[in-house]
Order: structure tokens, then sequence, then C-alpha cells
């Protein structure tokens, strides 16, 4: 499996996901933002961080990077891509997932541990997770207030779009866990595809017990799997 890990001026959490895919055997490439292609590659991340300063918005300005007209590409061809904060984004900025991510409930920028309820294992990154099971991720954002229209969160939920949302510790979707005041408790999600993810919290801080914990491991292994039954069924 060949990953691709693009990295902009302010990204800060492409080390993180770099030794992430290493801890589980894999050994990706980082992408720097001035390139301008993809090929060869299965899997394109988008690391956290604070892309071009956050200058006017969150993701605004890393959408126009060069290498970002063939993420684009790659995209729509079917190709996954997985958005992680930042990432997720520049996500919503270039149009391959809809809503926005505004400013934090309070103002206040979040930094802590944080348990989602997984809502969709459905998906290529949440099979190996159980439907509704509780995990905790960390999250660390000050722009992670995810907003979307009536609209488009009806066609979210119709479509099974929504796959990870902030709860309690003993897994309510309610207010008192959600850290940054997204619409529905909104976490995470995927297009209509399935083949794009953005998410707030990062997984990859929790992959193994020496930093905190593992439940994150399990969106890589998921990617992984599929890539894994991909190549048995071409076999």
């Amino acid at each position: 499996m060949k990953i691709g890990i693009v990295r902009f001026p302010g990204s800060n959490c492409e080390v993180d996901c770099l030794e992430a895919w290493r801890v589980i055997g894999q050994d990706p490439v980082m992408i720097w933002h001035q390139e301008t292609s993809v090929k060869g590659l299965d899997l394109i991340v988008l690391p956290g961080g604070f892309s071009y300063g956050d200058y006017l918005r969150t993701g605004a300005i890393a959408r126009f990077s060069p290498i970002m007209n063939d993420v684009i590409r790659f995209a729509k061809d079917g190709g996954l891509v997985w958005g992680i904060c930042n990432g997720f984004q520049i996500l919503t900025e270039c149009g391959l997932l809809p809503g926005a991510l505004l400013r934090n409930a309070g103002l206040h920028f979040v930094c802590s541990p944080q348990y989602l309820r997984v809502e969709s294992n459905g998906t290529v990154f949440t099979n190996e997770y159980k439907q509704g099971q509780i995990i905790q991720i960390p999250v660390n954002h000050g722009e992670g207030n995810y907003t979307i229209d009536d609209e488009g969160l009806k066609s979210l939920q119709e479509n099974n779009q929504i796959v990870f949302r902030y709860a309690t510790s003993n897994g309510q979707v309610h207010r008192n866990g959600n850290p940054n005041g997204s619409r529905e408790n909104i976490a995470g999600i995927v297009n209509k595809e399935g083949n794009i993810l953005g998410m707030m919290p990062h997984p990859e801080r929790v992959v193994e017990d020496i930093i905190g914990g593992v439940d994150g491991r399990g969106m890589f292994l998921s990617v992984l799997k599929h890539f894994e039954r991909r190549g048995q069924r071409g076999a």
C-alpha cells in the first residue's frame, strides 16, 4: 500500500501521521505542497496543523496549493483521501466534503481527550470498529465547530455519511460531550461515495499504549484491511 502525507507550510502533525503508519508496518512518503502529482499512491493524508498560519480561514489558502489540484482529481477518481483536523478544514474549503468548520463555541481552543461514538462501521476507515462503539481520541483545535445547513444535514443523514459523533463517556450524544458546538455533535463525515473522510479528532495520537492509548489504531487497520480485501478480489 502506497501512502502519501501532504506537508503544507504550518503543518505540525505530518510526522505523527507518518509514525502512526509506521507503527502498523507501512512506510508513507511526504509530499511537499508545491509538488503537482500524487501518481502511484493509494491513499492521501492531509494532516493537522495551521497551514499558512490559518490566514483568511482555516484551510482557505492550502486549498490553492499546487498539490491540491491533483488531490482533487485523485479523490474524484475514487482515490482514498483522509483529512485530519486542518485536513478536514481543507477538504471542506475545496468542496470535497460538505459543510464548514467555524470557530469553536465559546471561542476557546480545545486540547483534550474526547469520547466519540462510531456512527458507521461500514466505511473504508471504520470497518475494524463496532457500530456504536465508544472510543477516546484527542482533539486539538480552535475551529472545529462543524456547520451545515438543514438540507445538507438531511443529505448526510440519508446517505449514512456521519461517521463519528462527539459523545459523553457513557456514549450519550449530548451537548455535555460536545467540545466545540459542532452541529448534531458531528466529529467526522465521509462523502457519498465513501472514499473521502474528514474528521477533527487526531487518531494518529493514539496508536500505541506508550503514548496514551490505541483507540485510533482501528482506523489505520481498517484502511489496510480494505486494501487487503481488494487485493484478494483482484488475485
